[in-house]
């Protein structure tokens, strides 16, 4: 596959490359310069289910009343920062 560079230095992703990489109107993608020189191009937003992954279970859930209050008190932290 093939495309042309504009004199903005834009470029069309072809159809099929923006299926294979389930790129939508207003993603983000990344450009990756590899070592020997070529450039790979990966979607930079991630599916909110990848991100699960990233953070550790809570020992207990919490009250929305226990939420509230460290809402409060880290907001008055920062106040009195």
């Amino acid at each position: 596959m093939e495309a042309t560079l504009t004199s903005k230095g834009q470029i069309t992703i072809p159809k099929a490359v923006r299926d294979t990489l389930k790129l939508h109107v207003g993603d983000r993608i990344e450009f990756l310069v590899d070592p020997d020189g070529s450039v790979r191009i990966v979607p930079a937003t991630r599916p909110v289910t990848e991100l699960k992954a990233l953070l550790s279970r809570p020992r207990r859930a919490l009250s929305l009343e226990e939420i509230d209050t460290v809402i409060a008190e880290r907001g008055a932290r920062k106040k009195r920062a």
